[in-house]
């Protein structure tokens, strides 16, 4: 089963000036919002940068903008964080969303 978020109320935004290619959105995402295209800069080079492929599916976890070197990606504190609060509830633990951090996985909800 596939979980489908509110995307009116998703937050989730990229800067593509900002954007340096690195992919670690990519690498970090638990469900695969993000993708990398490259475009023609329009002097015969071209560039690569992330960008949202699939919005509809961020649970506004924070992991893309907490590995975001360059600061290109936000996201607000969404169901990432209820997750991570449920699923602490639910274990007894510190709020964890399951994706390798901890607190909604760095998006600052405390």
């Amino acid at each position: 089963m596939s979980l489908l978020y509110y995307t009116s109320a998703i937050t989730l935004e990229i800067d593509p000036g900002k954007c340096t290619g690195c992919g670690r959105c990519v690498e970090v995402c638990p469900h695969d919002v993000f993708e990398l295209v490259e475009t023609d800069t329009g002097n015969g080079h071209r560039r690569r940068r992330a960008s949202i492929a699939a919005k509809f599916r961020c649970m506004e976890c924070g992991a893309c903008a907490m590995n975001c070197k360059s600061g290109a990606i936000s996201a607000g504190k969404g169901v990432g964080c209820a997750a991570a609060i449920i699923n602490g509830m639910i274990r007894g633990t510190e709020p964890s969303c399951d994706c390798g951090g901890t607190t909604g996985c760095g998006s600052g909800c405390n």
